[in-house]
């Protein structure tokens, strides 16, 4: 992968999110030479390169570019469900947290949430979630979501045995499976495995291009060409139709080609920060769990609320959130380097000494 000049000339170390990449040299490029269509009458071909790309890489029958992966999600939600129904998600899931309540306003959905163990669900544990063959006025459950790798629960993954069984046994009673995949390349390089593998036993998948892989803007949702051809219509009527978006989509081209290396180098930095902040006094982190790109501690013991503990690191240069009152969150990506995590866990020394 091309190096990102953005690396070396921040003098800000941006842990907020692997949203805050900037496109690389490479994907600059392409999108400046992008061959482009109306994408609207399918006339794209950079944007039909894509799609195709995509589902190859997924191992699915056809793919949908979308602007946003709270968009691709929802589409999702509306072709698995039907209004009246329940969905079950993790309690701590994306599709349940933060977007906006969509599902209920946009597809007459219930989310039931689920408490998972580090944000994993297992069969045992949804279960008993599941509304199926109930007295009438029991909300039926329509369709059951996963999320791998999981954003809230620190990253954690979903090992492939785990979601297989999840999805043979929801599929035996007549129920589909979604599952956001926004950093399924990260979940990918965690498990050893392909997103291929993730993704096959899914009926309908969202990944996102704009977070590890470093595009600007932009997700894929894919599934069986008889779901993508309904996707296309519920994407317009959410106001997704695009006209010569592939300026965009040649981003999102170099991003599935050349980001998905890159993120073992997240993965290393974010184990690398995480066991620094173990070392920190009044820090509370097991680094075991920094499976992937995302880094969540604890700083209660510091006396410190997260807000506090935010703005002390901003005024020395580095950025990052709180979860809530006591949990920050870091999220590793390829615009910082391993010398500015090391930085990073010095100005956390200087703070907890402050």
């Amino acid at each position: 992968m091309t190096t990102n000049p953005n690396k070396t000339h921040m003098n800000i170390i941006d842990l907020r999110s692997d949203t805050v990449t900037k496109p690389t040299p490479a994907m600059r490029r392409a999108m400046a030479e992008a061959e482009v269509g109306d994408d609207v009458y399918f006339e794209d071909p950079t944007v039909n390169r894509l799609q195709e790309r995509a589902a190859e890489i997924l191992g699915k029958e056809a793919a949908l570019f979308v602007p946003s992966g709270t968009m691709g999600n929802q589409i999702c939600v509306r072709l698995n469900s039907r209004p009246s129904t329940e969905v079950v998600v993790e309690a701590r899931s994306h599709i349940f947290n933060y977007e906006m309540g969509a599902a209920a306003a946009v597809s007459g959905v219930t989310l039931r949430p689920v408490a998972g163990e580090d944000g994993l669900l297992t069969w045992d544990s949804i279960s008993g979630a599941i509304h199926h063959d109930t007295p009438y006025h029991v909300t039926p459950t329509s369709f059951v979501a996963l999320e791998n790798s999981h954003n809230m629960a620190g990253g954690s993954v979903t090992p492939t045995s785990v979601s297989r069984e999840i999805c043979e046994r929801a599929h035996a009673i007549g129920l589909r499976v979604h599952l956001d995949g926004a950093r399924i390349f990260n979940a990918a390089i965690a498990l050893d495995t392909t997103a291929a593998e993730i993704a096959r036993p899914f009926d309908s998948v969202m990944f996102c291009l704009s977070k590890g892989l470093g595009a600007p803007v932009g997700s894929m949702i894919a599934g069986s060409k008889d779901f993508i051809r309904e996707a296309i219509s519920v994407r317009k009527m959410f106001g997704g139709g695009m006209r010569q978006v592939g300026v965009l989509a040649a981003a999102g081209l170099i991003a599935l080609e050349d980001s998905p290396e890159a993120l073992i180098q997240d993965h290393a930095n974010a184990r690398r920060l995480a066991e620094g902040l173990a070392e920190s006094r009044g820090v509370k982190i097991d680094p075991e769990r920094a499976q992937t790109n995302i880094v969540i501690f604890d700083v209660a013991a510091t006396g410190m609320a997260t807000a506090q503990f935010s703005a002390e690191l901003k005024s020395r240069g580095v950025l990052a959130n709180g979860v809530n009152a006591r949990e920050m969150r870091m999220v590793t990506h390829y615009d910082v380097s391993r010398e500015q995590i090391e930085r990073t866990l010095q100005i956390v020394r200087e703070i907890l000494i402050g």
